[in-house]
């Protein structure tokens, strides 16, 4: 099952952060994301104009609450940038590869 198939998972604390291979074999799922110091993911996505860069916001922002994952995003015009972490353990889980795989697959749909 791809990451976009799937669904997060909350995370109640107390679990460690993934790091090394566990890292790097998810990251390969999601091209165009970078994994920043075994932290956080971040992306970055262009549009023509602002409102459709403030619509894929919208379309991010329910994807976000269904999952109840919510990643910090940026918008500017043609450009909105994202950056996901788990806040709970101050690091990263395969839930935020989840969600990046999720935000891509919405990027990527006709709707943009």
């Amino acid at each position: 099952m791809s990451l976009a198939q799937q669904h997060c998972v909350p995370c109640k604390g107390g679990v460690p952060a993934l790091k090394g291979d566990d890292v790097r074999a998810l990251a390969q799922q999601i091209p165009g994301w970078q994994v920043v110091e075994e932290h956080h993911l971040t992306g970055e996505y262009k549009f023509p104009d602002f409102a459709q860069a403030l619509s894929f916001v919208n379309r991010v922002g329910a994807i976000a609450e269904a999952e109840g994952h919510h990643p910090d995003l940026e918008l500017a015009w043609g450009r909105v940038g994202v950056k996901i972490w788990t806040h709970k353990i101050d690091g990263l889980t395969e839930s935020d590869f989840v969600l990046a795989a999720k935000i891509d697959e919405q990027y990527n749909s006709k709707e943009n």
